[in-house]
């Protein structure tokens, strides 16, 4: 019988920071904007939580019966490991799934943007063929271009077009640093598994490339999300000071460049990768969370 620990692993809860971090930066942008709801903004946190714990269990079921997950390098999944009936673990991301929508539902109610439901659609959409379906796309190397997408533009912009109904030029910069260190994350992770994945038929963006080439667009997606810090802190719309305020999301992205493209016993690889996938989850809700305290700040000094 499945533990509350083995529940917790299979929600993947290093990977939530992927799903709040757009909404916080996204709460910066409208509150400088000064349209920043609490309860709206309640809602897409909920909302971003529903959906990534979702894609997660969806993720499970689907590499589970597949039998992707037999030897994967990281820690055991539910189905793949044999831990919870895989009947049991699509319900739960079913569910997750649908409690979505109905959040999604009044979210959309609210702001009467109905065109909205669309864009949730599209979402539900990729949450699922992600892994799920007979043709998925993150067994094609796609994985990186929807993550970009839906946890970068489509998160950041919306949570700032749902409480202001406009999307400033900032917005579109804070969102593509968000969906690269999104996409990063996910490059950590298929990095680690090239090996078993290569095997098995998941033919991710990190197998395509060789791990040598993965490793270095790992950098580079952190390299220029960093570049978009800058760019936010040397705008009229924030304080020159503010580019302080993304000293940890640097340092930390610094190193993890470095034990990625180390040639000496710093080279994380294998289980190694593990601490980089985790810190990469960190960089990105440091980075968010830079954005909300300078267009915060900036806020108050118009």
């Amino acid at each position: 019988m499945a533990t509350v620990t083995d529940w917790l692993e299979g929600a993947r809860v290093r990977t939530l920071p992927a799903s709040v971090s757009p909404v916080i930066a996204g709460a910066g942008i409208a509150l400088w904007e000064g349209t920043l709801y609490g309860p709206i903004l309640a809602l897409a946190f909920v909302l971003a939580l529903l959906l990534q714990i979702g894609v997660n269990f969806a993720n499970d079921y689907s590499d589970g019966i597949r039998g992707t997950d037999d030897h994967r390098t990281g820690p055991p999944r539910l189905t793949g490991g044999g831990t919870v009936r895989p009947g049991v673990v699509l319900a739960v991301a079913l569910t997750c799934f649908a409690l979505a929508a109905l959040v999604g539902l009044i979210i959309i109610a609210w702001c009467g943007k109905w065109w909205l439901i669309g864009v949730g659609v599209a979402a539900l959409l990729a949450a699922w063929f992600y892994t799920g379906g007979r043709h998925p796309y993150g067994y094609m190397g796609l994985g990186e271009v929807f993550v970009f997408i839906f946890f970068g533009l489509v998160a950041t912009c919306g949570t700032v077009y749902i409480q202001g109904g406009t999307v400033p030029w900032q917005a579109w910069v804070a969102a593509s640093a968000v969906g690269l260190i999104a996409c990063a994350i996910l490059m950590a992770n298929n990095i680690r598994d090239i090996p078993t994945d290569a095997v098995t038929g998941k033919h991710t963006l990190a197998v395509r490339l060789g791990d040598t080439w993965a490793r270095r667009l790992y950098v580079a997606m952190l390299a220029v999300a960093m570049g978009c810090g800058v760019v936010l802190a040397f705008t009229p719309s924030t304080h020159q000071a503010s580019l302080l305020l993304y000293l940890p999301a640097f340092a930390i992205a610094f190193r993890n460049s470095w034990r990625m493209l180390s040639r000496g016993p710093s080279r994380a690889q294998g289980r190694a990768l593990i601490p980089v996938l985790k810190t990469t989850g960190i960089t990105e809700l440091a980075f968010a969370l830079a954005v909300l305290v300078s267009f915060w700040a900036s806020s108050l000094l118009v």
